[in-house]
């Protein structure tokens, strides 16, 4: 077939381009960690409210996606942070120590993700909260 008959019957070679479709990334979860102990005590808390890009970029550097804080809890002095995280079983953790402190302030911490409590932990000087296990 001649190219003038093949565009006469509009018979020819068409070329098509998709661009991949956008997925929308996952909702975010939120995510609830409250920490307090039996007696007042100093504590250092350590959480994460922010999904690393990767497991390699958490693991280079796990200080930088785990934030501590200093802060005085107790009995009727709970610690408490709401987050968002889209990864929570991978990422959602929380804890808690007193430290080198003679005393055993009794650590109690909880994880709740969507209003479901997930986990909870106690230890004398220290707890961790987490839905995988570290």
């Amino acid at each position: 077939m001649s190219r003038a008959l093949a565009a006469a019957l509009g018979v020819g070679t068409m070329v098509v381009t998709a661009t991949p479709a956008q997925a929308e990334p996952p909702p975010a979860r939120q995510i609830v960690y409250s920490v307090t102990t039996a007696t007042p005590v100093s504590a250092d808390i350590y959480f994460r409210d922010v999904d690393p890009p990767t497991w390699a970029d958490y693991s280079h550097n796990p200080y930088v996606f785990s934030p501590k804080v200093r802060v005085d809890i107790g009995p009727d002095k709970p610690w408490v942070l709401h987050a968002a995280l889209v990864d929570p079983d991978r990422w959602a953790m929380v804890a808690a120590t007193s430290g080198p402190s003679s005393g055993e302030p009794m650590f109690r911490c909880e994880l709740s993700v969507d209003g479901v409590l997930v986990d909870t932990a106690e230890g004398p000087k220290g707890a961790l909260c987490a839905i995988r296990h570290w």
